[in-house]
């Protein structure tokens, strides 16, 4: 047997039994993320499980070439791919025909073939994270697409396998997410593949499958140019081996839908969705059952039962797929809604497929009851309005790149909800299937968005070149995935197309897209990032709601196009689907400062290109944006605006804008390596205004200034502040109503003590200090959380921050030595960064240079380890630190 062959029946790691059989909601997924401190138990197959789900994420080798390997490309095998959208083309008579033979074999595909060279890892994978990074103007990859590997063609392969009872069954290949113009064989034989780099797509193996070992393998084929920032590399995402019954729920088979909601009652519409997947044989007459139980997050099963659908018949014939639909009341709903003024609970619904009283396929659908209603004066939930306090988030997650981890989406989607961020747009594609269970269990509304480009192209290998063919499969692909999740509120088919200006070609385009949406989905409303499109253009009059990307702010400080959509759609609701796009770089403040309250970057105004930093004292922003503090007056000023979605939450990889040689953005108000920028206290500050918060900028340690002007701004939700410097009182300011911070703009830098006094109604709201700091003697480190535990599952994380200070405990700003990192015990380190933009070191070093006195460094147990990890951090001159994980 193969080192990388792993038997299911002997990983038990690798396979989840739950209930009346492996179940999932509207994809499949059964492999749920609830409690995210706990391991996934393993759990005995019950007697009749209907349905197993096993990961296939561990044991596959892996080669990458720059150049292609293999004499293969999309176009020459796209007959034998197209067929696998089929059922997602709506209109028969265009689905694809795929061709009876096989096309010519492929080596690399073959059971034979010797891979015992290539490199052995597990899934989730990035190929391009570990770098090195590409530097120089002429780069293959520039700071668009973040300066890392991403081009070439790469090959997956593993072994499972398979029993006699197994052939019996209907067996699929389920991936969630692969970059890009996937391509899979099983046992040499083309099973088919999809394109987008993004969907999450299954394939049936069934026809293919043997008895006994089975070997995959999967072709990924990555152009340079084939995205605007960063879009990760390899098999990124998880992937699943699903086996049912030949007669069983369908992929994405069941959507429940909510109506007439009120805190007494609520109506709950089912569809299920039964496949006959049979080549032959008689009809299957299938009874059909859906209970609803309230759902546990913190055990990730199933509660009280509350509610039981009327049972419904399918008859089928082989090869046939019937809808069944039902309705049923719900008493005393638990509604589902955002936090923090509502709270997100959860139901599922376990729908039971049986043939002669015999249970054989068992399929569960997690999600929500709530209402929307979307007006002129925004976003209802439940009959409550809710502000839209949302940011756009890219897919990377810094340093670990595409490869998806639910613990440091966790982390990200944490300290968003402390900031007071309510809202994520999946900026600008479909996300991991993950995140947004996240976002169901956290209360966090999202703006699910697929599209970045249709047919024309923002760059030479994007998806225009594969629009027409897959636009449809794609986008109901996305819709049936995803509409079963309460966070989803609002769908978006685009983001800045240059449609928006075609004329009734580009309306024409986004009314096809919008009449897929109402197909799939009539409950949720739709919009598209419009940054160019006007009130008077045919493409505005398409969506449901106005989505502007910086039209709202206004050069001025006025209301910009908001009053211009007002009063072309009066009744629909605007929002900003980008705002902002202020850019700094965390803890590095350049003189002079700007007076104004929104101020253009260039060098001697916020920004030096030649050490690529924009200074944080968060007034600058690119020429197309404003600063926060703009934005806001705009939006007060217009008060039936919905809300925003800031560019960005964190930074990301790519887009490093305004400097191109740089590796990753300066718009989040969060760093790449998870470090807040003083931005966060700003919005902290006006959307979640009851913690008694003050902050001062920038740091008190600038040797060279003595004497010299340097600003002091403190951010709060403070109606007051009183700023002492060295127990002198420099005044006592009012805040109005169109000022969000207190700024004291004539201060002489003398060493000593920063310290403010805030007030709220009269009141002592918040103190804040900030003290000169000393020479840098010590690192200190710590876990995000305190958390002292980490499971040895092989994929969660533990992030360790590394703090230099003084020999009082002051953080050192101005650090910038370098940390070196290492373990004792059964532990990895994953990945270290500082959130530097400008820092070429690649992620998987030990050695990183601290930035503005912080670094981090993520680390994972050993598989299937037991014991304790020992993290160290040694640098030049200063007294090393550690901390004890714990490995449950």
């Amino acid at each position: 047997m193969p080192s990388h062959l792993i038997p299911a029946n002997r990983l038990w790691q690798s396979i989840f039994h739950w209930g009346g059989g492996l179940v999932s909601d509207g994809r499949n997924r059964t492999c749920q993320i609830f409690a995210l401190s706990a391991a996934f138990p393993r759990q005995e197959a019950p007697v009749s499980t209907g349905r197993e789900r096993i990961s296939l994420n561990l044991g596959w080798r892996f080669q990458r070439s720059t150049t292609s390997p293999d004499n293969l490309s999309y176009t020459k095998l796209k007959q034998w791919i197209l067929p696998s959208a089929n059922n997602f083309i709506v209109d028969t008579t265009k689905q694809a025909r795929r061709p009876a033979d096989q096309p010519d074999n492929v080596t690399i595909a073959q059971p034979s073939f010797d891979d015992s060279s290539w490199e052995k890892l597990n899934l989730p994978h990035d190929w391009a994270v570990k770098g090195p990074f590409y530097t120089g103007s002429n780069a293959v990859i520039g700071g668009g697409m973040g300066r890392l590997p991403i081009q070439g063609v790469g090959w997956y392969r593993r072994s499972f396998s398979a029993t006699a009872t197994d052939k019996a069954k209907s067996v699929y290949l389920d991936i969630d997410g692969a970059m890009s113009y996937a391509m899979v064989w099983l046992n040499g034989k083309l099973v088919g593949g999809w394109p987008y780099g993004y969907a999450s797509f299954r394939l049936d193996l069934t026809p293919y499958l043997s008895v006994g070992d089975n070997y995959l393998a999967i072709r990924l084929d990555n152009a340079v140019d084939s995205s605007r920032f960063y879009p990760g590399a390899g098999i990124y995402r998880n992937v699943w081996l699903t086996k049912v019954s030949t007669t069983h729920v369908g992929q994405t088979g069941t959507w429940i839908s909510s109506k007439q909601v009120s805190n007494q009652s609520a109506t709950l519409d089912l569809v299920v969705q039964v496949e006959n997947a049979a080549t032959g044989g008689a009809k299957a007459e299938v009874d059909v059952t859906t209970d609803v139980h309230i759902f546990d997050p913190t055990t990730g099963k199933a509660g009280e039962k509350v509610a039981q659908f009327p049972s419904g018949i399918a008859t089928l014939g082989a090869g046939q797929s019937q809808s069944v639909n039902s309705s049923v009341t719900v008493q005393k709903p638990r509604l589902w809604g955002p936090r923090p003024a509502q709270e997100p609970n959860l139901y599922v619904a376990i729908t039971r497929l049986r043939t002669g009283g015999q249970v054989i396929d068992t399929y569960e659908t997690r999600f929500g009851i709530r209402s929307l209603q979307y007006g002129n004066d925004g976003l209802r939930i439940n009959g409550q309005p809710v502000y839209l306090q949302g940011v756009n988030q890219h897919h990377d997650l810094g340093p670990l790149g595409s490869a998806f981890s639910v613990e440091a989406a966790e982390r990200q989607l944490s300290m968003l909800q402390d900031m007071g961020c309510n809202a994520i747009r999946t900026s600008h594609n479909p996300p991991a299937p993950e995140l947004l269970d996240l976002a169901d269990q956290k209360g966090i509304l999202i703006l699910d968005e697929i599209f970045d480009t249709w047919k024309s192209q923002k760059v030479r290998n994007d998806f225009h070149l594969i629009f027409n063919d897959w636009y449809e499969a794609d986008l109901r692909a996305f819709l049936r995935r995803d509409r079963n999740h309460p966070s989803v509120v609002i769908w978006s088919y685009g983001n800045e197309v240059s449609e928006q200006g075609g004329g009734k070609s580009g309306a024409d385009t986004a009314q096809r897209l919008e009449d897929i949406v109402r197909e799939e989905d009539p409950t949720r409303q739709t919009t598209v990032g419009m940054n160019s499109a006007t009130a008077d253009s045919a493409f505005s009059s398409v969506v449901d709601l106005i989505g502007l990307n910086y039209q709202g702010e206004g050069r001025t400080g006025s209301a910009g196009s908001f009053s211009a959509f007002r009063s072309k759609f009066p009744n629909k609701m605007i929002f900003s689907t980008e705002s902002a796009s202020a850019i700094s770089s965390r803890g590095t403040y350049l003189f002079p400062v700007t007076s104004a309250s929104s101020s253009a970057v260039k060098d001697g105004q916020g920004g030096d290109s030649k050490a690529m930093y924009v200074s944080a004292y968060e007034l600058y922003a690119v020429d197309w944006g404003a600063s926060a503090d703009k934005v806001f007056v705009s939006q007060d000023r217009a008060p039936y605006v919905a809300g925003e979605f800031v560019w960005t939450g964190w930074d990301y990889l790519g887009e490093p804008t305004p400097y191109n040689s740089a590796r990753s953005s300066y718009f989040g108000i969060i760093d790449l390596a998870g470090f807040p920028k003083d931005r966060f206290y700003l919005y902290q500050a006006r959307w979640n205004p009851n913690v008694k918060m003050a902050h001062i900028l920038p740091h008190w340690t600038w040797p060279d200034r003595v004497g010299q002007v340097t600003p002091v701004h403190v951010f709060s939700s403070g109606d007051e502040a009183e700023l002492f410097l060295n127990g002198v009182s420099q005044g006592r300011q009012k805040r109005d109503q169109s000022n969000y911070r207190f700024r004291w703009d004539k201060i002489a830098y003398q060493p000593g003590e920063l310290q403010v006094t805030t007030y709220k109604d009269g009141a002592i709201w918040a103190n804040a200090t900030v003290r000169t700091a000393r020479q840098a003697t010590q690192l200190k480190l710590s876990a995000y959380r305190d958390r002292s535990v980490i499971r040895a599952d092989g994929s969660d994380l533990a992030f360790i921050s590394v703090t230099v200070t003084d020999d009082k405990g002051n953080v050192v700003p101005q650090a910038s030595g370098t940390i070196t990192f290492s373990v004792q015990g059964p532990g990895t380190i994953v990945a270290t960064d500082n959130g530097d933009p400008t820092d070429m070191v690649p992620f998987p070093s030990k050695d990183r240079k601290a930035f503005a006195g912080l670094a981090l460094a993520i680390i994972r147990a050993n598989e299937g380890t037991t014991g304790t990890i020992a993290v160290k951090a040694t640098g030049t001159g200063v007294q090393g630190g550690g901390l004890i994980l714990k490995i449950a």
